[in-house]
């Protein structure tokens, strides 16, 4: 498994832009994303925890390789 990126709020929005997810709202600082019936919420912050970005990767039923590969892709 690769190692995740240490990102901001910003750029983990591009990128769940490029996986194909949409921005539905947002309160205060985070970002609700939705790709079908799934979706995750993103916080706004300078740098995001590894678990905060691991959290959001789960909630968006996809895996750390695709994040990485469409990071490093962008």
């Amino acid at each position: 498994m690769p190692e995740l990126p240490r990102i901001s709020g910003d750029e983990a929005i591009k990128v769940f832009i490029i996986l194909g997810f949409r921005q539905v709202r947002q309160k205060g600082s985070h970002v609700m994303m939705r790709r079908g019936d799934k979706g995750c919420v993103i916080p706004r912050h300078k740098e995001l925890a590894f678990g905060t970005l691991r959290s959001a990767i789960r909630q968006a039923g996809i895996s750390v390789d695709e994040f990485v590969a469409a990071y490093e892709g962008k």
